[in-house]
């Protein structure tokens, strides 16, 4: 990586987007992986452009599903602009996921031999500016008394490791599962889906930052959906499961908004 001062040039993009800062929505939606883009001085990270294109750089039709759940929700929806390759927002700063050399069968000869500069750089420009404009956010909603229910939007590869997964959603919590039981129950009560619970992925303190950061910690109504990607890859897709996510989570939450 060259030995620049800043680490995004001043023509790319900011680390995150904001959608509908004045949602009116108790639901707050956050997209950890919506893209794919690796800022330019790090020069792709030596991957080539077709491994990009998958999922150890996104969640492949996350961001579509959150944008469009969000316009339904009257949401506030942020979500982070530059690929987990690059920093995984979504990992503690020092774990193991947070930086990856080797994601899947695949390489990334860009993040080998970081020295602790190189690594802070990347947390001052991309990790730590989504995440403190979500917990200015929440500040600002809990000091206007505005109630708030976290919602975590991920997907997954419809085959992992040669394994094939047949489900087409996960429901995932850790601690506190009172939200995401009833999601799950809901969306089981359809006979055409296949539901996971606390799968293909689950929470933990060591592996993920948000839900228990922000939804456990704060005390907040939370839950993290995963999707299979194959169904959200296109825009129809991306709409259906909005629509039925806005009215499975809107029911779900109906017995603590009464």
């Amino acid at each position: 990586m060259p030995n620049n001062p800043t680490l995004l040039a001043l023509t790319e993009p900011p680390a995150f987007i904001v959608e509908r800062e004045n949602g009116q929505s108790p639901f707050f939606l956050i997209c950890d992986h919506a893209s794919n883009r690796i800022p330019e001085r790090l020069r792709s990270l030596g991957v080539a452009s077709s491994e990009l294109q998958r999922h150890i750089a996104w969640d492949i039709g996350a961001k579509g599903v959150t944008a469009k759940l969000g316009a339904q929700l009257d949401a506030f929806s942020i979500y982070q602009n530059y690929s987990r390759l690059v920093i995984d927002c979504n990992r503690p700063i020092g774990s193991p996921g947070s930086i990856v050399t080797v994601s899947e069968h695949t390489s990334i000869p860009g993040n080998e031999n970081l020295s602790a500069a190189q690594r802070k750089q990347r947390e001052d420009e991309i990790y730590w500016p989504y995440h403190h404009r979500i917990r200015a956010e929440l500040d600002a909603r809990a000091a206007r008394q505005q109630t708030t229910i976290l919602v975590s939007m991920h997907s997954f590869t419809p085959e992992f490791k040669s394994q094939t997964r047949t489900m087409h959603a996960g429901v995932l919590y850790q601690r506190d599962a009172r939200l995401a039981h009833r999601v799950l129950q809901l969306l089981r009560a359809n006979p055409e889906l296949t539901v996971g619970d606390n799968e293909p992925y689950s929470v933990s303190d060591l592996t993920d930052y948000a839900i228990p950061e922000y939804g456990e910690k704060r005390g907040l109504l939370h839950v993290e959906i995963e999707i299979r990607q194959d169904l959200i890859d296109h825009a129809q897709g991306q709409l259906e499961w909005a629509q039925r996510m806005a009215k499975v989570l809107t029911d779900a939450a109906a017995t603590w908004m009464l």
